[in-house]
């Protein structure tokens, strides 16, 4: 999903790293908003923080979308 294609309201999930934690992420779920500060654009809301956004967020429009995608690079089980 493009910056460009976000829309205020669409609820999106992330692939979010903890970050106290640099080797843990998760799959967190977040709401497109206004921006709080430029009227003209949109940021990411997400664990009661507004987050710019980017073209390499790892931001889905499905869970399913984000869990393939954690899956893939995650893939803890080429290491068995």
């Amino acid at each position: 999903m493009m910056k460009k294609e976000y829309q205020v309201g669409d609820q999106v999930f992330v692939i979010y790293r903890n970050p106290h934690t640099a080797n843990v992420a998760n799959i967190t779920q977040g709401e497109i908003v206004q921006h709080p500060e430029n009227k003209n654009d949109v940021a990411l809301f997400l664990h009661e923080s507004y987050h710019l956004l980017s073209e390499d967020d790892a931001v889905y429009s499905s869970y399913e979308e984000a869990e393939q995608m954690y899956n893939k690079i995650f893939d803890y089980e080429q290491y068995d």
